[in-house]
């Protein structure tokens, strides 16, 4: 992966290991880690679900382009 994609790999990465993360709390005990942190600002919530969601199509289409397993 280039130097410049890294950036942004790392982001997206982190952004869904948030929203896993997000999703396990609210499977296990139904507790949106989320609208906790974020709450006051119904936006700022949307724009975090946005960016996971956004994220996640990235790594689809990244994947077998950065998939050290796949590659193999």
């Amino acid at each position: 992966m280039k130097d410049g994609n890294k950036g942004l790999h790392m982001f997206t990465w982190i952004l869904l290991v948030i929203g896993g993360l997000n999703w396990g709390l609210i499977g296990i005990f139904d507790w949106n880690l989320v609208e906790v942190i974020f709450g006051g600002f119904p936006w700022l919530v949307q724009v975090v679900y946005v960016l996971v969601g956004i994220s996640a199509l990235f790594a689809v289409a990244m994947h077998s382009k950065s998939c050290k397993m796949c590659k193999a």
